[in-house]
């Protein structure tokens, strides 16, 4: 079992939730803590080697913990589900359906919806439903409805965007909250917005990056999952980092969805907590 707890922090937590956890006979594999002692907040994240005799665990963990602290039980062995939205660009779609096919994603990916045709090819080589909605000659709020309507028809936990180029509304956004990730190619808070590798070059940038982060109705603002930087130099045209930054962007994307999948991210306000 994960075990994760956010709550108001106070003296004796781990011991009141080490306590709970032996009289369920359940034995701790591995325990992480964090206080933000600015915030008052308390962060537990927990592995246990089984599962707790009774439906019993969730109350006995509410009762011990201050009020209002939320508590997700959940199996290790379970997959999460994902829908993948795309645009054109390739390298992160099917470096997480390479992953998917052989297993090591930690999410069964359920779909993949684009609103361009061109990666229908790669879905369908990997066996995976590919459905095109267009956004030409539409508004933004037909075109959204039509794309939560395709989405919600999946059984999902995530919506990963995976190069999906298009700005989402904040309502599409609020109709899933926490459950939408971004890759960013850019390091931020640095170069928001559109061609950040072109604002890379023009301010002479010596280092470019890439930022994984939950989605909020706020561009390129949400909670931080996962960073990378690499170096570069004044050698490096805009071209250039584009095709450096491709790179980059695969990598912190599946580390981001993994710490994701395996339960190790909690959001405070607009931070994350990572239990790596």
């Amino acid at each position: 079992m994960i075990i994760r707890i956010q709550c108001s922090d106070r003296v004796g937590l781990v011991a009141a939730v080490s306590d709970i956890l032996a009289k369920n006979a359940m034995n701790i594999e591995s325990m992480r803590e964090f206080v933000d002692k600015e915030a008052g907040k308390f962060f537990l994240r927990v592995t246990t080697d089984k599962e707790p005799a009774s439906d019993k665990l969730a109350g006995q963990l509410q009762e011990a913990l201050p009020e209002k602290a939320s508590i997700d039980i959940s199996r290790k062995s379970r997959d999460k589900k994902v829908v993948i939205l795309v645009t054109k660009e390739y390298h992160c779609l099917s470096d997480i359906l390479t992953r998917n096919h052989f297993n090591t994603l930690g999410a069964k990916v359920q779909a993949v919806i684009g609103n361009h045709e061109i990666l229908q090819d790669i879905c369908d080589r990997f066996n995976i439903p590919f459905t095109y909605i267009s956004h030409e000659g539409k508004n933004k709020e037909a075109f959204e409805k039509e794309l939560k309507e395709k989405i919600q028809s999946y059984s999902f936990d995530y919506i990963v965007l995976a190069k999906f180029m298009r700005i989402l509304s904040d309502e599409f956004v609020a109709a899933f909250p926490y459950r939408i990730i971004n890759i960013h190619h850019s390091f931020l808070p640095a170069f928001i917005g559109a061609s950040p590798y072109r604002q890379a070059f023009e301010r002479g940038v010596k280092l470019i990056g890439a930022t994984a982060h939950f989605v909020t109705s706020l561009l390129d603002e949400g909670p931080i999952i996962e960073q990378q930087i690499i170096r570069i130099n004044h050698t490096y045209s805009p071209g250039d980092m584009i095709v450096a930054g491709k790179e980059i962007e695969t990598s912190v994307l599946a580390k981001a969805l993994s710490l994701v999948f395996e339960d190790r991210v909690f959001v405070s306000n607009n931070k994350t907590v990572v239990f790596d």
